[in-house]
Formats: structure tokens, C-alpha cells, sequence
């Protein structure tokens, strides 16, 4: 392996190790704001080391074929030394500030929301549950009304019914061979109380 392969291989992996240590920071952080429960995190360590070690042997192939020196190693080390030594605490904070904002951001949404979609929703519904007890209570009082203004009809209509139930059944006892329609309408009559019988 030539000279400039060889310092090409090793800012490659400084650069990975770098990068190591930014996905950790981004991980960390990510589980402290976010509040994983506890079951999830050695799932995710196993997934972070797996996913870091695949990309490193992917950088180290194609920038020296895959051979595996001491100096990779070291180089990965350096990477992640100069990377938390320098770099972390102003990547952290961005990362931080970055969650800050699209929580404020979901949190405007959210209200933006509640104001334009869910309370105009709630307000609909009161104001069509207000018309339909207006309508039911309008609807009894109006049925009450018209049958207080039928009511003197219907004595009326019993009034004259009377006396033409009477001529009725009288004719129906003295016609034996009135059909038995007559007969029935009669009877009804009878049970209605437009006429009664005389003793």
C-alpha cells in the first residue's frame, strides 16, 4: 500500500471516528429529550454500534480495499478524541436548540389546531344541539296550542253526533234487516259514546 494510500486511509477513519462520536451525541441526546422508556436502550446501543461499525468497514473498503492496520485503529481513536475534545458540547447544544424549536413548533400546530378546527367543531355542535331543543320545545308547545284550539271542536262534534247516533241505533233496532256494515258502524258508535241507549 503506497504512502498517500495510507494517509488517505487514516482521514477516512479520523473522520469516521468523528462521526462515531457525533451519532452517540445525536443518540444521547435524542434518548434524554425524547424520554425512551427503559426497555428500548440496549436494543438501540446494540443498533448504534452495529450501524457504526458497518459504516466504518464500509469507509475502510473503500479507501484501502479493507485491510485492517493498527494505524486504523488509531486513527478512530484520534477522530473521536478530537471530536469530544472540541466539537460535542457546540454539537449537543444544536442538537438541543433544534429539538426546542420543533417542539415549540408541534406545540403552535397543536393550538393552531385546537383554535381553527377543534373549537369551531365544539362550538357547531352546542349551537345545533341549542336548535334542535329549540325546535322540540316548539314543536310540544305548538302541538299543546292545536289541541287546546281543537278541543272546543271536538265537544261540538260530540254535541251534534249525539242525537244522530240516537237516530242511529234507532233505526238499526228497528230495521232487523239493515246489513251487518250498518250494524258494525252502529256499534262503534254505540262504543264511542255518540249515543246511548234509552231505558
Amino acid at each position: 500500500m503506497t504512502l498517500s494510500a495510507q494517509f488517505l486511509t487514516m482521514a477516512a477513519m479520523m473522520l469516521s471516528g468523528a462521526a462515531l462520536g457525533l451519532l452517540f451525541d445525536g443518540y444521547r441526546v435524542l434518548s434524554g429529550e425524547l424520554r425512551f422508556p427503559r426497555w428500548i436502550i440496549p436494543p438501540l446501543d446494540i443498533l448504534y454500534w452495529a450501524v457504526g461499525t458497518v459504516a466504518v468497514f464500509r469507509v475502510l473498503f473503500l479507501s484501502n480495499g479493507g485491510e485492517v492496520r493498527i494505524y486504523v485503529f488509531l486513527a478512530l481513536l484520534i477522530g473521536v478524541s478530537f471530536y469530544f475534545a472540541l466539537l460535542s458540547d457546540v454539537f449537543v447544544q444544536a442538537i438541543r436548540w433544534s429539538i426546542g424549536r420543533i417542539k415549540a413548533l408541534i406545540r403552535l400546530l397543536i393550538r393552531l389546531g385546537d383554535l381553527l378546527v377543534v373549537r369551531p367543531l365544539i362550538a357547531l355542535y352546542r349551537l345545533v344541539i341549542v336548535i334542535l331543543g329549540f325546535l322540540a320545545a316548539l314543536s310540544i308547545f305548538l302541538g299543546k296550542l292545536v289541541l287546546q284550539l281543537l278541543y272546543p271542536l271536538w265537544k261540538i262534534a260530540l254535541w251534534i253526533g249525539r242525537p244522530l247516533g240516537r237516530r242511529i241505533s234507532r233505526l238499526v233496532r228497528a230495521e232487523a234487516w239493515l246489513t251487518p256494515s250498518v250494524r258494525f258502524v252502529a256499534d262503534v258508535l254505540r262504543r264511542t259514546g255518540l249515543w246511548r241507549k234509552r231505558k
